[in-house]
């Protein structure tokens, strides 16, 4: 793989198999393992050919169940592809989610030091920054509470201010970045992000928020029922979808 290419998909395709009834007896389960075709085919992703390169703001749009999170999911390795698709990723790969991996009886300073260090942080590199993290999330007065009491704008404050000290080579972002905290926080958050995350980082961002796609993205994939449907610069993609939504908005309300 040339020394550009952060990732690079070949025939990727994901099939899943459902069983659609409960399978109440040993007899059943063991039916249904060996007669794989009696289970509904899902066909989550579907023949992907794509690469990424080096330092790119990548963007994948798509409605609800167009295969997005699945994609992600692939290239972190968290499945295999069909049987003939090829996932190929240099370098150390982490996925960031709004609220995830938060422990709710713990306190902000434990889960600053458990999330960080699945971040691939050291416990010394943490303690010499938590100082950074609790202020750029503006919790000085809630760091022994338990995070089960934070209302949802603190506990985005919080995963953003943990997420931004992250290391990696490749983050992917699923619906990740916007609407975080009051108006003055997401000001902020967002100058960050512009400012000093995003330099040299490879960043494959899923998400539904158009301005975050357009102010940022250098190029984006539209997908649809598991299919590319497109990819291009933002000027031709977002046009498209747009006028994809707007059609099955129509369509459905008839």
């Amino acid at each position: 793989m040339n020394d550009d290419i952060a990732v690079r998909l070949k025939n990727v395709s994901k099939t899943f198999y459902v069983n659609e009834k409960n399978n109440d007896s040993i007899r059943d389960r063991v039916f249904n393992i060996l007669k794989r075709n009696a289970s509904k085919k899902i066909k989550a992703v579907q023949g992907i050919n794509l690469e990424i390169k080096r330092g790119e703001f990548f963007g994948i749009i798509g409605r609800n169940g167009s295969g997005k999170s699945t994609l992600l999911k692939l290239i972190m390795n968290a499945f295999p592809p069909d049987k003939g698709g090829k996932v190929i990723t240099r370098g150390r790969i982490i996925r960031l989610a709004l609220g995830m991996g938060f422990d709710p009886n713990l306190s902000a300073r434990e889960n600053i030091y458990v999330n960080a260090s699945i971040l691939g942080l050291t416990f010394k590199r943490i303690g010499l920054i938590f100082d950074d993290i609790i202020g750029f999330a503006e919790l000085e007065n809630f760091v022994e509470t338990p995070v089960k009491f934070y209302s949802s704008g603190m506990r985005s404050r919080l995963t953003f201010a943990i997420a931004v000290h992250a290391e990696a080579d490749i983050f992917l972002m699923d619906e990740f970045f916007g609407g975080v905290g009051d108006i003055s926080f997401k000001e902020k958050s967002e100058e960050v992000f512009r400012k000093s995350f995003i330099d040299g980082r490879t960043i494959i961002h899923v998400s539904h928020q158009l301005r975050t796609i357009e102010n940022h993205c250098n190029r984006v994939l539209m997908m649809n029922n598991g299919i590319a449907e497109a990819i291009g610069s933002v000027q031709e993609i977002l046009p498209l979808y747009k006028q994809q939504f707007i059609k099955k908005t129509t369509i459905s309300s008839k």
